[in-house]
């Protein structure tokens, strides 16, 4: 049947055979990578309609309002992507949407280079057709944080690892491979296991010696250390609040941890289920040849075998030794491993057939997705609403800013309260106040000093928040000028009015006595006045 397809195509057909045509002359991929970012990008507009950007996205872009070496709670380079993509993209739901769906075709760029190392034509498609099967490249990679910024960062430090590799006296890929391992570490400590695994598949692998008698592994190393330097800098002046933050996951007892290792195993799965389904479809009989093939691998796969191995089973050791946290969504960003092991070590072709079938069904799930998958959430959220109130950020924002602007008469400065209301607050205001609250005492409910209630200050809460409403009286006994007051924040979708929920609002205008300032120290007089 396959033969016969291929011979004489029907007439639909025949647009993507001369796509596939095309891969090796350097067109088809880029424009498989764009039509992957236009059609996701749709779906996430359509589907997040009349809702504000996830937590994590804002979080992410207030972090990297202010350019440091690292942040209390992650490395910082998902606040440096950021910032440098608000500083020439507008300041907007979409623009954020198309950034984390860009990140995604980077990552699988990035695979597409690993797999032409080993494979041409159908099978590069095939690697990034089944790729685009996992949830790790839409919906996963939507939430730009610390983990999705990885999707990117693990597949390029791969493919540097793997040239410096198989070229250990071409000091250009030892350099990028630290360089590119570095970034991964900046993106997310959980890159420990990737560079682990480089260390673990260089060591057990069977041309270990010439690349290792090299000094290829030691100009990587040294070029590591060079770029993580100002990083390690600041965690060394800093107290390291980042490693407090990600040591939190730990504690748990032998018990739980092996809970978590097999919830663990079992996501992974259950995430690469889509496409080794897909998978076996096209293989079919020949899926008996995968042992044979497993042993028959050339260095370079066998290097990448070694890779996902370690991968997988170093952070299931740790988790099992110390007892931590071990969501499967930390190890997405590794899957790709598997998909260009098991194709590009398939010692037999792939038909066209396969390949043209396998592209018009992600497609087909793509265009279904933007056509009815979209709009049904975006219908289903309007009425049911999201946990962290995302259908009410942006009348949020602009309530504040008005009863800022009645209040005080000048751009609102700094915003606080709870930290979902807080970061949508400083992105969909036009005034874009900075969050106010240090990072690192962000679930402590700190209160803030007086001489940052002076200068104007907003806060916001949830009625139905008691600790966030607990932080806001205490914090009323430092101001000397208060209005609280509350009101209904109702969600909209295309005009249509949603659900509501009560907000909470506090405003301290700027200190205006012409008196001189008082010295920073913290006031807990009763001199106040509350406004409602």
């Amino acid at each position: 049947m396959a033969a016969a397809s291929e011979k004489d195509p029907a007439r639909w057909r025949r647009p993507f055979n001369s796509w596939l045509e095309g891969i090796e002359t350097g067109w088809s991929i880029p424009l498989l990578l764009v039509l992957f970012v236009a059609i996701w990008t749709a779906y996430l507009i359509i589907a997040y309609l009349g809702a504000g950007l996830h937590p994590d996205v804002l979080e992410t872009w207030t972090l990297g309002r202010h350019l440091a070496w690292g942040y209390p709670k992650h490395p910082p380079l998902m606040g440096w992507i950021t910032r440098g993509w608000t500083a020439v993209f507008p300041l907007s739901d979409w623009s954020l949407q198309l950034m984390a769906m860009a990140n995604a075709a980077v990552a699988l760029w990035a695979v597409d280079l690993i797999s032409r190392r080993f494979v041409r034509g159908e099978k590069r498609a095939i690697v990034l057709l089944l790729a685009m099967l996992l949830p790790a490249y839409q919906f996963h990679a939507q939430r730009f944080n610390a983990n999705a910024v990885l999707l990117a960062s693990w597949p390029l430090a791969t493919y540097c690892f793997l040239r410096a590799f198989e070229a250990p006296r071409q000091l250009g890929w030892a350099i990028a491979a630290g360089v590119a391992c570095a970034l991964a570490m900046l993106g997310k400590y959980y890159s420990i296991f990737l560079v682990a695994s480089f260390v673990f598949a260089a060591v057990l692998h069977p041309g270990r010696r010439r690349y290792l008698q090299s000094a290829s592994p030691w100009i990587s190393a040294l070029t590591g250390m060079l770029v993580l330097g100002p990083h390690l800098h600041w965690l060394a002046t800093t107290g390291a609040t980042t490693f407090d933050y990600a040591l939190a996951h730990a504690g748990a007892d032998h018990v739980a941890a092996l809970w978590e290792v097999s919830y663990f195993i079992m996501g992974l799965i259950a995430a690469l289920s889509v496409a080794a389904v897909t998978w076996a479809f096209i293989a079919g009989r020949r899926l008996a040849r995968l042992p044979a093939d497993f042993r028959a691998m050339n260095p370079g796969l066998r290097l990448l075998r070694l890779v996902a191995i370690g991968t997988i089973l170093f952070p299931v050791m740790v988790s099992l030794a110390i007892g931590t946290d071990l969501p499967s969504l930390w190890a997405v960003q590794g899957l790709f491993l598997f998909i260009v092991l098991i194709v590009c070590g398939t010692s037999y072709p792939i038909e066209r057939f396969y390949a043209v079938n396998l592209a018009v069904m992600v497609a087909g799930i793509a265009i279904l997705a933007v056509a009815a998958g979209a709009p049904v959430h975006a219908l289903y959220r309007h009425a049911h609403g999201y946990e962290e109130g995302r259908g009410f950020y942006h009348a949020v924002a602009t309530e504040l800013t008005e009863r800022w602007h009645d209040a005080a008469g000048t751009p609102l400065a700094a915003v606080s309260g709870d930290d979902a209301l807080a970061f949508a607050a400083a992105f969909y205001s036009p005034d874009h106040p900075f969050y106010a609250r240090p990072f690192a005492y962000q679930y402590t409910w700190g209160l803030p000093r007086k001489t940052t209630l002076d200068r104007g200050w907003a806060a916001l809460c949830f009625a139905d928040q008691p600790d966030c409403l607990s932080w806001m009286a205490r914090t009323t006994l430092r101001a000397t000028d208060v209005f609280r007051s509350e009101f209904d924040a109702q969600a909209t979708l295309l005009g249509r009015p949603g659900r509501t929920r009560r907000v909470v609002m506090l405003i301290v205008p700027p200190y205006r006595e012409t008196a001189p300032m008082q010295p920073d120290v913290e006031d807990f007089s009763s001199s106040h006045r509350i406004r409602d």
